[in-house]
């Protein structure tokens, strides 16, 4: 009887591995903070350009960039980052 719970436990790991379980649904989108979050690879809480690149092409990354990054300092806050993304979203 000690089989049954390996097994299910092993199931369960596999599952998890296999298909993912920490992935968001397929459909679901990312909020911006999840994306912001994601992208700041060191956890500073702000991108700098060489986190941000890689998004669109090279010329569109950094014109987005200095868009975002309001005061000029080389990093995206979060706040300057959803500040730029609501701007980005058409109104109903």
């Amino acid at each position: 009887m000690k089989i049954l719970p390996l097994i299910l436990i092993t199931s369960v790991i596999s599952s998890t591995v296999l298909f993912g379980a920490d992935e968001p649904k397929k459909g679901a989108h990312a909020t911006p903070e999840e994306m912001f979050k994601k992208w700041d690879e060191n956890s500073d809480g702000k991108l700098s350009q060489a986190e941000y690149v890689g998004k669109k092409t090279a010329a569109e990354d950094e014109a987005e960039f200095k868009k975002l990054d309001k005061d000029g300092d080389g990093f995206v806050t979060l706040e300057e980052f959803l500040a730029g993304v609501g701007k980005g979203k058409k109104k109903k």
